[in-house]
């Protein structure tokens, strides 16, 4: 057995979906398991006209709401045979009944509480996974829609949720892995899971790479497939530089490494199953489904270049913290990240001296209130001008000159903070947003001059 995640690229359309019908067809000797994300932006849309209605705009959320209704139709009459399209599209017009009386509700509170937030954007999983499972038999497949909240067990901690392990895996193995070894294509929404007493919840953006993971451990995958839009893995960001080499393999470590600090081909949670249970992850593209994309392993791959890959991270705030009173005193960090800690909000980088903290974030929604915490202890002052930069790869605490040959490239650009050495995976480095191309471009041109063609493809 296998899981195949497809991201909202490439579910949203019907030609798209097409695509994924066939990629998924030609595999259907693995038994495979299907996770989709939402068609295209709905999961935005769905937001966007929810906030409205919370402003008071409710005639532009109802204006907003049928035009997604309209695509979401039309899409799904054109991929799914004519037999199958009455119970489908009651399907999808009574959600949208759903959603319009939530929005009346949302109109009425006047705020957005958590528990809608997950209750509204769950509907884009759970249209897109129906719409796929019913499209799957106009090309010759046996499709079964599963409710993902109904094997996908979470806490309660609303717009990211952890899901309960132990509970989500003995749900999947009694309810997706029978139906797959039947050879059904079970479709699963991903992102969305629920409480033990039933409350709708979503893992955070981006999560249904964490799905599609929590399904492979539950049912005991050989492989989780993640297809995207891109080739895999690259040896940077092709956003911020064209031109990157595909990375062929690389370990958990590394691509948690990647994720964690700004490769969005992956999540960065989706690791932790797949470590748990070693299935390896490959990254794939949906679009050009005859690359080989990149394979995620348990164990370190030797290579001769020190590093693998470049992340990047922008608008990236810096947190000042100093206080002489603190000079030799005890307990001083412990102060500082409670202060984070309550306001859970997490650290990437972490700088010292004996009375000066500096350190990273990129959630910077409870910002005022952390400065004004802080401020009872010590004196504060922030930059969000700032970019991460950071080179990861297995080889890199263990190269001599590795860092002589960073700072010698970047040379011309100003750095503000250094960490090297808390994980022996990754050199991180802090720079002006203003200065965040030249300095990849410049990296990049340092470390991948030659490559080791047993890792990248040249």
């Amino acid at each position: 057995m296998i899981v195949m995640k497809f991201g909202g690229t490439s579910v949203e359309s019907a030609v798209a979906i097409e695509r994924v019908a066939a990629i998924v067809k030609a595999r259907l000797d693995r038994q495979p398991a299907v996770v989709v994300s939402a068609m295209g932006k709905t999961t935005n849309r769905l937001l966007a006209l929810a906030e409205k209605a919370c402003a008071g705009e409710r005639a532009e959320a109802a204006r907003l709401l049928e035009e997604l209704a309209a695509y979401t139709l039309n899409e799904a009459r054109q991929a799914c045979r004519a037999e199958d399209w009455a119970p489908l599209s009651g399907f999808i017009e009574s959600h949208f009944q759903e959603l319009s009386a939530f929005l009346d509700e949302l109109a009425g509170l006047g705020e957005f509480p958590a528990q809608y937030v997950d209750l509204i954007s769950s509907y884009g999983e759970r249209l897109s996974s129906r719409i796929v499972a019913t499209a799957f038999r106009h090309f010759g497949m046996n499709g079964v829609h599963v409710d993902a909240r109904e094997v996908i067990i979470t806490d309660r901690r609303h717009t990211q949720a952890a899901p309960l392990f132990s509970r989500s895996y003995a749900k999947l193995d009694e309810r997706v892995k029978p139906l797959a070894l039947e050879g059904k294509v079970v479709v699963m929404g991903g992102f969305i899971g629920s409480t033990q007493d039933g409350f709708t919840t979503t893992l955070g953006r981006g999560g249904s790479d964490f799905s599609a993971s929590i399904v492979g451990a539950g049912i005991g995958a050989e492989e989780i497939q993640i297809w995207t839009d891109v080739d895999g893995m690259l040896t940077c960001d092709p956003r911020i530089l064209p031109g990157g080499h595909r990375v062929k393999m690389i370990s958990f470590g590394e691509a948690a490494e990647l994720a964690y600090f700004g490769a969005k081909v992956l999540h960065p949670a989706t690791v932790v199953p797949a470590v748990e249970k070693n299935i390896p992850v490959l990254i794939l593209n949906s679009r050009n489904a005859e690359n080989p994309g990149t394979r995620i392993v348990a164990e370190a791959v030797p290579c001769a270049n020190p590093v693998k890959s470049i992340a990047c991270k922008r608008n990236i705030t810096i947190v000042n913290i100093q206080s002489l009173r603190m000079l030799m005193a005890h307990g001083f960090l412990k102060r500082i990240f409670d202060v984070f800690d309550r306001y859970q909000t997490p650290v990437d980088m972490v700088t010292t001296s004996e009375v000066s903290v500096s350190l990273t974030i990129d959630n910077t929604s409870h910002l005022d209130e952390i400065c004004t915490d802080l401020r009872k202890i010590a004196e504060v002052t922030t930059d969000n001008t700032q970019s991460l930069v950071c080179l990861v790869g297995d080889n890199i605490r263990d190269t001599p000159g590795l860092g002589a040959r960073a700072f010698g490239a970047l040379r011309d650009i100003n750095i503000s903070m250094i960490t090297q050495g808390a994980s022996k995976l990754n050199l991180s480095l802090i720079v002006s947003d203003s200065d965040l191309q030249r300095a990849v471009k410049a990296l990049h041109d340092e470390f991948f001059v030659t490559l080791d063609e047993k890792v990248f493809d040249a």
